[in-house]
């Protein structure tokens, strides 16, 4: 049986030493023109923005120019004046999506269970360390949450969702689970294989039982391959649950894209996301999508990719209490299980239970085609059914009649 993911690393790219890359190792030395998915950018510190009250336009005269001096000396002496340097953010994520809309209205996602595999999470970040999670480790086996990540990939996953504190995080109020199931190797970059990836998920779906499981991860697929991999056998395991699988597309795009997203999000009923910037255009690293599989051509609502999102330029939590910018459709995916999840708050019936099937996925799917996708339009490779809306994905889920 192939590997969907092989032996997973995260290494810089010849053209260009800031690319975070998820690659086989053998396609890489012996077959080159088995290209490697791009999962992210590297991560880069959010440099600090200096803040200082302005100078006085105007000085009228020397007496009180000097009265001025000196009661700036002591409150500076008071430690009154502040200038204290403040870090960007990316509120516009949170704004252009719509998610701050939902939250506005109460929504916190309140209820719903979020499972992330990654490389982990760092607790200590002051923006997390109010959190009480469940944690599964399949990298060293440890009962306390870690991120093992070279760069912590899982960390700014997490602080997109769930971050408090310099960052709101899309939906604070749900019971997130976390899995490390990638991590940093012995020459400094992150490796995971396919058993762990598959169990992670697994892990994910039962004992965790959750609701949503986002994986800002993938690997090549192989259009040549007669059977599927540990990943996507357990991801159709999750979707056969009833549980909502989102997933990156990948971010291979440009000159060379073989229009082919990233395993698992090829898979018919994950919600597969590619990335958007500030101006809701498509990022030119998402990769493109193809509307064929196995010969056979995809239908709605499963057309690849499904949808865009934020993914550009966006800060998160890193690792040792700092603040990082990346981008890439890592990103964009926790956007839309932020998304997804303020919406089931208000709709539990459409969340796996004992008796679930892959009926109600079909119904939010339709729902997320139906509220991006302009009149008149169609779906398209490289943007999908259009740029996030979480409020007009809301509303048409509200009208979702039991399924």
């Amino acid at each position: 049986m192939p590997d969907d993911l092989g032996n997973v690393q995260f290494i810089p790219e010849p053209d260009d030493a800031r690319i975070l890359s998820a690659v086989d190792p053998a396609a890489v030395e012996h077959q080159p023109g088995w290209r490697a998915e791009v999962m992210g950018w590297a991560p880069s510190p959010a440099m600090p923005i200096p803040m200082m009250n302005q100078w006085p336009k105007r000085i009228m005269n020397a007496s009180v120019f000097m009265i001025g001096l000196l009661a700036l000396w002591l409150v500076w002496r008071s430690q009154l004046l502040n200038i204290e340097p403040i870090l960007p953010d990316s509120e516009w994520v949170f704004e252009q999506s719509e998610i701050r809309e939902l939250q506005q209205i109460g929504q916190t996602g309140d209820g719903i269970r979020v499972c992330i595999v990654d490389t982990g999470i760092d607790l200590t970040h002051p923006d997390l360390d109010h959190l009480s999670i469940e944690y599964r480790d399949y990298w060293s086996s440890s009962d306390i949450p870690v991120d093992h990540g070279a760069l912590a990939h899982g960390t700014l996953m997490s602080g997109l969702l769930v971050a408090d504190g310099h960052q709101l995080g899309a939906a604070q109020g749900i019971s997130l689970g976390v899995v490390s199931a990638l991590g940093e190797n012995q020459d400094g970059s992150n490796s995971g294989d396919e058993k762990r990836v598959s169990n992670g998920i697994d892990w994910c779906i039962s004992p965790f039982n959750a609701d949503i499981i986002s994986l800002s991860l993938g690997g090549m697929q192989d259009p040549d391959s007669m059977s599927e991999g540990d990943i996507s056998l357990t991801v159709r395991k999750a979707i056969d649950q009833g549980i909502f699988v989102i997933a990156a597309a990948g971010n291979d795009g440009g000159p060379a894209d073989d229009g082919l997203v990233a395993i698992p999000g090829n898979i018919e009923y994950v919600i597969t996301v590619g990335a958007s910037d500030v101006n809701k255009d498509r990022w030119n690293g998402s990769s493109l999508g193809s509307q064929t599989v196995g010969g056979i051509d995809r239908e709605d609502p499963h057309l690849k990719p499904e949808i865009l999102a934020p993914g550009v330029g966006v800060i998160s939590t890193g690792n040792q209490g700092s603040y990082f910018e990346t981008q890439g459709t890592s990103v964009s995916t926790v956007i839309v299980t932020g998304a997804l999840a303020l919406i089931l708050e208000d709709r539990p019936d459409l969340t796996s239970s004992e008796n679930s099937n892959s009926d109600c996925i079909l119904a939010v799917k339709w729902a997320l085609r139906n509220s991006t996708l302009e009149e008149g339009a169609t779906h398209s490779d490289s943007n999908g059914y259009g740029v996030l809306s979480a409020q007009k994905w809301y509303d048409e889920v509200m009208d979702i009649e039991r399924c």
